[in-house]
């Protein structure tokens, strides 16, 4: 227990800590700002997995067809149907897991953000010599910012927000990222959880924003918004807006009429082809001069 300790400590608390610090010394000594720019820097290295995650959920949504055939075709066989369906995620390269992959990723985030806000904000003298230890000696930037102003806009940064609008603003936000990528699932049951996970994560971190300081929840908030942005270039809208307000490919062009339209006088009043075409019309004949035959005057 005290290496897993000490690991996290290492690896997750220390650099955290002392990148929001120093971001704060650079950032003109504003605490949200180094928030927001951590945010960043976290989705910038997350990237891979991130794109990684959208295909795999692109990949999934394009299967969704082909499953409900293994489905219908193999509704009595349980055994045959799951067979079938992991050698079609084989054959097309689809890991069903690999959507779960930055969501692993972010939860040691979220709880090392937690902990480094309110230890980096510390509420009394004593915290603040345990924040001492531990900064980077050898970063003179972290040790001159100590301590540390957590006013941004409105919030305390420390505390909740004693309004309702961050909390608010971090359920939708989710909301949003959950229905972007939810999958189209051809299982009523699936279908049905889809449902329930669509609202249930939304309503539980709104539910959290309200007891934990502002900080995490303005970190939630720019991290969802920054998972939408990349959504949106890579799938579009998904099925968060309305299908009458996504703007639909054209249709190809009609075929073409059977009658070809002309502009020879010799048309029918419809502006048809009468009879005959040109091409099938016979060429005047063209009488040509014999050889060795030279004709008197």
């Amino acid at each position: 227990m005290e290496f897993i300790t000490l690991l996290w400590n290492q690896l997750i608390m220390g650099p955290m800590i002392n990148s929001l610090v120093l971001l704060y010394s650079l950032l003109f000594n504003n605490f949200g700002l180094s928030i927001l720019v951590f945010t960043v820097i976290i989705r910038v290295i997350t990237l891979p997995l991130t794109l990684r995650q959208i295909r795999m959920t692109k990949g999934m949504s394009d299967l969704q067809p082909q499953l409900k055939e293994i489905q219908q075709k193999y509704a009595n066989d349980q055994q045959r149907k799951s067979q079938e369906t992991m050698r079609l995620y084989k054959e097309q390269g689809v890991n069903p897991l690999g959507c779960l992959g930055p969501m692993f990723i972010q939860m040691p985030i979220w709880i090392g953000l937690y902990q480094a806000v309110i230890q980096t904000l510390p509420a009394n003298p004593e915290s603040l010599a345990g924040l001492s230890q531990k900064l980077y000696s050898w970063l003179p930037l972290v040790n001159q910012a100590v301590p540390l102003g957590s006013q941004f806009l409105w919030l305390d940064l420390a505390l909740p927000d004693k309004t309702p609008v961050f909390p608010v603003l971090v359920g939708v936000s989710m909301w949003a990222v959950q229905k972007m990528t939810m999958l189209p699932s051809a299982d009523a049951r699936q279908a049905q959880t889809n449902q329930m996970m669509l609202w249930m994560m939304p309503m539980m971190l709104t539910f959290f924003s309200f007891s934990l300081p502002s900080g995490l929840s303005l970190y939630w908030v720019a991290s969802n918004l920054i998972q939408m942005a990349i959504q949106y270039f890579i799938t579009g809208w998904g099925t968060l807006l309305p299908a009458f307000m996504v703007k639909r490919a054209p249709e190809s062009a009609q075929a073409q009429p059977a009658k070809e339209m002309v502009k020879d006088g010799n048309n029918g009043s419809d502006g048809t082809v009468s009879g005959r075409s040109d091409r099938d019309r016979p060429k005047p004949a063209r009488r040509r001069a014999r050889p060795g035959r030279n004709r008197r005057p």
